[in-house]
């Protein structure tokens, strides 16, 4: 009877192994995970589960009972620790498995502060697993002064939070502008005000030079001199994929575990999908960090693994929630050389990124109609004229049928 083992219990490995069972695969199904819970959601973790607003059962993403129920064989707290590939065999701490199909849904790693700058002290977080957000949680208390590092949107969450909680809260970013490798200067616009009117201290163009402490930070040197006191540090300077066990097996590595349009890796018996993989998107080969396409990606792969043969067409969408305002993402905007803005009703607008004549993204904040109409725009391919996207009288459906 075949064997399908998947390493990586996050949202991709859990929509994997799920999606092989209800596309009727009947042979062994294996999900191998580092984490001692089983697979959860990320998203919440540092916003309702940090703020006591959601019990750590309601982040499962399936009740625990429903891997036994569906034949998957979960194993918890134990990393797969190499690959023999030639005998198709994943050795974890005290045991050697064998697969007939091997997927890799490893997802990615928090970027974290070097040791030499003081990122080893206590009192220095990173936000991705439940473990960080556990170990930072006692420690976010109102009045606290919190250091966030980056002003991407990992940073401006947890800034979000700790503000909300009452906390004191510095931000840096290095570049100059917050939001700058991933939206327009009109969204960092938009976000910079809104963290100010919660009264965090957005400091952009200044890095950190170093934390200060002995054993717990307690202050930290920043790149224009200054030094200031704080309890706590949270480091949001983006995330890496976790490729070393590939890497280890000698599959191709390009910005993630190389896969061609199907999810198939350089071995065409492993595969991959979520934060770790690689993927062809319009010429390029980009990764996709979003729940969706975790969850889209590995739906597909489950599909080619049982014989499908369909190639793998994304349609990238993201989210950010910080205090009242949802921010969301439809397409990727690399290459625009316009913004249109639209307004909206109250605080809501959305921004419109354009390369000559072509849409390629919007970032509508409260917005969800202009979310949608843009979704589906670019969706199937049609890019309204600029003109009359930003003139207010335009009803947006109306778009859809030009």
């Amino acid at each position: 009877m075949s064997h399908i083992v998947v390493i990586g219990a996050g949202q991709a490995g859990s929509s994997l192994v799920a999606k092989l069972r209800s596309e009727g695969f009947e042979g062994e199904l294996t999900l191998i995970g580092e984490e001692a819970a089983p697979p959860y959601q990320r998203p919440p973790l540092s916003k309702k589960y940090l703020m006591g607003e959601m019990e750590l059962e309601r982040l499962y993403l399936r009740p625990e009972a429903y891997y036994a129920e569906n034949g998957i064989d979960l194993i918890l707290n134990d990393a797969a620790l190499s690959i023999d590939r030639d005998a198709k065999r994943v050795t974890l701490g005290d045991q050697v498995i064998s697969y007939d199909q091997l997927a890799l849904t490893t997802g990615s790693v928090p970027r974290r502060l070097p040791e030499a700058i003081g990122g080893a002290l206590d009192g220095v977080h990173v936000v991705r697993g439940l473990a960080d957000v556990d170990a930072m949680a006692p420690e976010v208390v109102a009045g606290k002064r919190v250091l966030i590092v980056g002003g991407g949107y990992i940073g401006l969450e947890a800034a979000s939070v700790c503000a909300k909680m009452g906390m004191q809260v510095t931000l840096v970013e290095m570049a100059e502008r917050i939001l700058q490798r991933v939206a327009c200067p009109e969204t960092s616009d938009y976000f910079r005000a809104l963290h100010a009117g919660h009264g965090v201290d957005i400091r952009e163009g200044i890095g950190l030079t170093r934390l200060t402490g002995a054993g717990h930070v307690t202050g930290a040197v920043l790149s224009d001199g200054s030094e200031l006191a704080f309890d706590m540090v949270i480091v949001g300077v983006g995330i890496a994929p976790a490729t070393g066990l590939a890497e280890a097996a000698g599959l191709e590595i390009e910005n993630g575990i190389k896969t061609d349009a199907q999810g198939r890796t350089s071995d065409p018996a492993i595969w991959a999908a979520g934060d770790c993989a690689s993927l062809i998107y319009r010429g390029n080969r980009i990764r996709l960090e979003s729940v969706q396409n975790a969850i889209d990606q590995a739906e597909c792969v489950a599909r080619n693994m049982l014989g499908a043969d369909q190639d793998y067409a994304p349609y990238p969408w993201f989210w950010s929630d910080q205090y009242d305002t949802k921010l969301q993402i439809a397409g990727l905007n690399a290459g625009y050389d316009r913004i249109v803005t639209r307004a909206g009703e109250g605080d809501s607008r959305s921004h419109w990124y354009y390369a000559g004549d072509t849409l390629l993204a919007v970032d509508a904040m409260n917005d969800p109609r202009a979310y949608m109409v843009g979704k589906r725009l670019l969706e199937a391919g049609k890019s309204p004229a600029s003109d009359v996207v930003a003139d207010p009288a335009t009803e947006l459906k109306t778009l859809l049928r030009g």
